[in-house]
This record gives C-alpha cells, structure tokens and sequence, in this order.
C-alpha cells in the first residue's frame, strides 16, 4: 500500500513547535506527550519524528534506529507512568475502519482505572 503523509495534520506541528504539548519524554527519533483529552488517569501518546501514516507504514519503511528509538521509547515510558505493575492498554489505530483520527502514526497508553474489554462481540 502507498501511504501518503500530510505534513499539516496536528502532530506534524507539534513536531515542529507550531502548537504546544505537554512532553513527557524528547529522544532523537521519538516524541511522548500527555493527551488533551485523556481517557484514562494515564493517557500518554507516543509518536515517531519521522513521518509515518501507520504502524505497519513505520516498521515497512522506518530505519533501524528509529524503529529502536521508538520501541524503547516506549517502554521508558511506561517505566516512567508506573504502569507496568497495575496493567496499562497500548493502542494504535490505523485507517478509516480503525477509527484513526491523525494521519501520523501514534501509540497511547492508558492506565490507572480499569479499561474494560477493548472490544465489544459484532453482533
């Protein structure tokens, strides 16, 4: 699939300074700040620097260290909001059907309370 990236969506300005966050961790590759609108006690998102649509865009075409970068960004993290022993939720959504609302590749994590089942039986 060809992924086309818009360099206007709302984490590509952060990215570049053009809207304030509230940053949680800044390494090379990665950026984590606190969600707006949290849904959880903890809801952090964590995004890659550079521009990848999706997941499965970033590991298809992302290089190694960014790859790296990301990951472990990630895990520090979630050493960072004490999530590990209560439990915490990563979510990534991808296209239209996964109800992605930014065209930039984004994981959040959500902890603190319980979260219920992700997903409910089609029914």
């Amino acid at each position: 699939m060809a992924y086309t990236y818009d360099p206007e969506n709302i984490f590509a300005k952060i990215l570049r300074g053009e809207i304030p966050n509230k940053t949680v961790l800044e390494t090379d590759h990665s950026l984590a700040f606190h969600d707006i609108y949290p849904q959880a006690p903890t809801h952090v998102l964590i995004i890659p620097k550079g521009p990848y649509v999706t997941y499965d865009h970033f590991a298809a075409e992302a290089a190694d260290e960014e790859i790296i970068d990301y990951t472990r960004t990630i895990a520090k993290v979630c050493e960072m909001m004490e999530v590990a022993e209560g439990g915490f939720r990563m979510i990534s959504n991808a296209g239209h059907a996964g109800v992605q609302e930014v065209p930039h590749l984004h994981v959040h994590i959500l902890a603190g309370r319980p979260l219920g089942r992700m997903l409910q039986p089609a029914g």
